[in-house]
């Protein structure tokens, strides 16, 4: 892993040509193999009941030695960009001699860490996210666009180009002194992982933890790294306070599929070990079945909630799959090089459940989706909720009442 030098939060998205981005090796795309599918078309006609359209052309795949432990098939220029680079195979050199797409980290000084939200279908009005980009590289991520303000690909640039925010806890501590502060839940993890395996060297997430210990600030955490546990010994004295919920995000059970598709998230097995670990240590836990992909990952709903409270999670909730932006484009590149036999069927049911298109960002729709395909997955997912004895996750059980501010608890604020 590489650190680079630090780079300021941008205050909008920045236009460049492809000569001026300067992405190295992460902006050159090798040609397509020769095996590679490019569209889809199985003879049924247009429409969205039953016809998946041909791939993005733009869609170029990545030569998979070069994205050997990534999730995105390609690195397509961001929504922001004037122009688009590819590299075409002229005959003249090899795509051999392009190096692997390698983890880099770069210093991010942001003013403020708390981003408030005011989305009437999301649970919480402020979050945090200690970095940008995430190396688990799902291929589904709806986070993923958010590159594209950087002036970077949100396809492998997403996964490998990662920012760190080191100041995150002092600036948590400056924001919760600030007068008048209210404290509700802050969400960490609902945009990108807090424990994906950089925190291992960064430990931004713990520093934050820390501060919202002291203070006595309640947080809700998501993620589906088993590095979850390495932070016990807080969450555990924050839990006996009502302070914390955890909830792990668990999309298959298929060990195989789970590795193609969140190629650096732990396995499933990890995952419910560290709900097993999280629930034995009187933390508050829940399961998080998301996204749930039709035709792919939907036939495991039931299996996934059983093997979660049998680990010991107390809540549950599900979220249907949602391609917003590139992540359109990214995730069925992904899809016709993973499971191409099941192309056609996701898409058909996912439209089924988006007024016929990829995705639709309607508040109310846009999490579980409308129609038959999405009242079925509905009932389903409630059945075997009461069958198993499981509650809906929510974030309003926690206690606000023990919040003192920063100031007050003897911590000293910076002054510039």
């Amino acid at each position: 892993m590489k650190v680079e030098s630090e780079s300021p939060s941008p205050s909008r998205p920045r236009r460049r040509t492809a000569a001026a981005r300067g992405r190295g090796p992460a902006d050159v795309e090798s040609a397509p193999r020769p095996d590679v599918v490019t569209g889809f078309d199985d003879g049924d006609g247009g429409g969205a009941g039953g016809f998946a359209e041909a791939a993005p052309s733009d869609v170029v795949a990545v030569d998979d030695r070069r994205r050997r432990g990534r999730g995105a098939v390609a690195n397509p220029s961001g929504r922001y960009e004037s122009e688009a680079r590819v590299t075409v195979d002229d005959g003249w050199g090899s795509a051999d001699d392009l190096p692997p797409f390698a983890t880099t980290v770069t210093i991010e000084k942001p003013k403020t860490i708390l981003t408030r939200n005011t989305s009437p279908d999301i649970g919480f009005d402020r979050s945090i996210n200690p970095y940008r980009g995430c190396e688990h590289g799902c291929s589904y991520c709806f986070a993923r666009p958010t590159h594209a303000y950087m002036g970077l690909s949100p396809g492998l640039d997403f996964e490998s180009r990662l920012f760190a925010k080191p100041t995150a806890a002092r600036l948590l501590e400056q924001e919760l002194g600030r007068p008048g502060y209210q404290p509700k839940p802050i969400a960490i993890g609902t945009n990108t992982d807090p424990y994906q395996p950089v925190e291992k060297r960064w430990r931004i997430m713990r520093e934050v933890l820390e501060v919202l210990e002291r203070t006595g600030h309640p947080v809700t955490i998501l993620t589906k790294s088993a590095l979850v546990l390495r932070d016990l010994d807080i969450l555990s004295a924050m839990a006996a306070r009502g302070l914390v919920k955890v909830a792990i995000s668990i999309t298959t059970l298929d060990r195989k599929l789970a590795r193609a598709m969140e190629p650096r998230a732990a396995s499933p097995e990890r995952r419910l070990a560290a709900l097993a670990g999280l629930a034995a240590a009187g933390i508050p836990t829940g399961v998080m079945v998301a996204p749930v992909i039709p035709a792919l990952t939907d036939p495991e709903l039931e299996r996934i909630l059983e093997a979660a409270a049998t680990a010991g999670v107390r809540e549950a909730g599900y979220i249907v799959l949602r391609l917003p932006l590139e992540v359109s484009e990214i995730f069925k590149g992904w899809l016709l090089d993973h499971a191409p036999d099941r192309y056609r069927h996701v898409l058909s049911l996912l439209r089924s459940m988006r007024d016929g298109k990829d995705y639709d960002a309607d508040w109310g729709k846009r999490m579980r989706g409308t129609g038959p395909y999405a009242a079925a997955l509905k009932l389903r997912f409630d059945v075997a909720m009461k069958r198993l004895g499981l509650d809906r996750v929510q974030r309003s059980a926690l206690r606000t009442d023990l919040f003192t501010p920063p100031t007050a608890s003897g911590i000293q604020l910076s002054l510039f």
